[in-house]
This record gives structure tokens, sequence and C-alpha cells, in this order.
């Protein structure tokens, strides 16, 4: 590798790198070892870790000791590449993560390997992430969907009162309408009758009106005589008088 372009590519690219949340987290299911749990070792100790121990295991070491810069990283979900330098050595680190626990690393001297290393991990990550931004949207939207249904179930509620109440509404007012209606023809008739007889007794009170403002005095007509009995006719007979009964004799004692 030219360590030219190695320089060129450290000065242009190089980050410090903190990398906190790796150093927090286990790198294997097994126990730490003793030489990643015990103190910072010296240089020496580093290349025994990089011998005798794996990948994983010895970038966990480089950055716990801050030994490496970050030069890029690409997070897809919880899947996560970065590409990572050594400075002392001039050597490259490219590690696949999820839950920012390494997964896959790879170590290289050549700056062009490691860049199309760190290219197909993050084109991984892309693929590797579909499933958990798919099921991140649809958890999303299945959320989102209740809610709807719950406000829609509360407006579809709030719906069916108002046209309960609407139709009880109605009702009462076609009762009171056709309570109107039948009190209404009622005080037609009222007043049709009550119409007759105000001109009735209008009329009386213009008849009376008029008799006494008349300028004529009529009088009441004679009482009538009563009739003179029928003579008898000639050809009838006249009947016999009824027979006297004799006075009776006053006898003297």
């Amino acid at each position: 590798m030219n360590s030219s372009a190695a320089t060129r590519r450290v000065q242009n690219g190089m980050i410090a790198l903190a990398f906190a949340g790796f150093s927090a987290l286990s790198v294997a299911a097994t126990a730490p070892s003793a030489a990643t749990s015990s103190a910072t070792p010296p240089a020496a100790d580093a290349d025994a870790t990089d011998t005798s121990g794996s990948s994983v295991e010895y970038l966990q070491h480089l950055v716990d000791t801050h030994q490496l810069n970050e030069i890029r990283t690409t997070y897809n979900g919880k899947y996560g590449a970065s590409e990572l330098f050594q400075p002392e050595k001039l050597t490259y680190f490219v590690a696949l993560f999820h839950d920012k626990v390494f997964w896959r690393v790879i170590r290289t001297d050549s700056m062009k390997n490691a860049d199309d290393v760190y290219r197909a991990f993050v084109a991984q990550t892309e693929k590797l992430a579909e499933v958990d931004i798919d099921a991140l949207r649809l958890q999303a939207g299945n959320k989102y969907a209740e809610q709807m249904v719950t406000l829609n179930q509360q407006r579809l509620q709030n719906l069916q009162q108002d046209a309960v109440r609407q139709q009880q509404q109605s009702q009462q007012v076609a009762a009171q309408q056709q309570q109107a209606e039948q009190q209404a023809v009622s005080l037609s008739n009222d007043l049709r009758n009550t119409s007759s007889q105000l001109d009735a007794v209008k009329q009386q009170i213009r008849a009376l009106e008029a008799q006494q403002n008349s300028t004529e005095i009529e009088l009441p007509p004679p009482p009538e005589t009563p009739a003179a009995p029928a003579a008898p006719a000639a050809n009838q007979p006249v009947p016999a008088a009824a027979p006297t009964a004799p006075a009776p004799a006053n006898s003297t004692h």
C-alpha cells in the first residue's frame, strides 16, 4: 500500500473516535477475556491479543483503548457499518454491527479494500434493516389506524346520538304540529259559530234601533170579540125543554 496515500487519507478523513457506545456493550456472548477486562495494556499486549484473540475482541480492545479513528459510519435501522483507522499501524478495520454490538470485522492494510468492504457492509445493512424498518412502519401504521378507528367510532357514536335526538325532536314537532292543526280547526269552528251569533245579535240590535228611531207609532191590534152562537135552522126541531121538577109543598103542622 502507498504510505503517502494512506497518510493523506488519514489527514483528510480521520475524526477523533469516542465510540463510547461500543465500549459499554459486550463483544461476544461469552465472558470477556482477561486481557479485555484488565487495565489498558501496553502496545506489546495489543499485539498478543491480535494473534491470540478474535478480530471482534481485538477491535473492541482498540476501541476501549482509544487507538482508532472513525472514518465513516452508516446506520440502517438497528444495523450499521463503520470504517475505522489505526494510525500507529496504518491499518483499516471495517466492522458490521447490530444494536451497537460488533458482528463481523474485516482487517486490511489497503484503503481501497477497506472502502470496498465498507460499501458491501453498508449494502448488507440496508437489506438487513428492511424487515425492521418495514415492521417499524407497519407498527406505526397500525397504531395510527387504531387511533383513527377509535376517533371514527367516537364520531359515529356522536352522529348516532345526534340522529336519535333529531328523530325525537322531529316526532315532538310533528305531534305539536298535529295538535296545533286540530286546535286551529276547533278554533275555526268556534269562530264561525261566534260570528253567526254576533251577526244575529247585531241584526236584532239594528231592528230594535230602527224601531226606536222610527217616527211612526205602531199600536197593538184590538183584542178579538167572541163570536155569537149560531141560530138553529128552520127545518130542525126545537129541542124540548127539560121538565121542571115540581116544587115541594109547604106543610104546616
